[in-house]
């Protein structure tokens, strides 16, 4: 089991629209394809003045599963995000392993 972690870094102005539609639009909509389970969303806390950053963590199976979820849904849901958002919203994706 691997978990694909994307940060997501959200400008003030755009912090409570962004909320909205990633619990209303995006999270329901890739739980819906089922490549990606058990979403995680958690605020980074940190020092910094200016915008908010999250977290958002999903079980994916391996690799494969994650490439196919980014080719038949992933790179339009970013796209999706960049049209809505513009640069109010950036996000940073990282595929972690498990250590136990």
């Amino acid at each position: 089991m691997l978990v694909y972690n994307t940060t997501f870094h959200v400008d003030d102005d755009a912090h409570n629209n962004f909320l909205i539609w990633i619990k209303e639009c995006y999270i329901p909509e890739v739980k819906g394809h089922g490549a990606l389970k058990n979403p995680r969303m958690c605020r980074i806390l940190s020092h910094r003045d200016e915008g908010s950053s999250y977290s958002l963590q999903w079980d994916v199976e391996n690799s494969g599963a994650l490439h196919r979820w980014h080719l038949e849904q992933g790179a339009r849901l970013n796209e999706e995000m960049i049209k809505i958002f513009k640069d109010k919203v950036v996000g940073f994706p990282t595929l972690m392993e498990i250590v136990e």
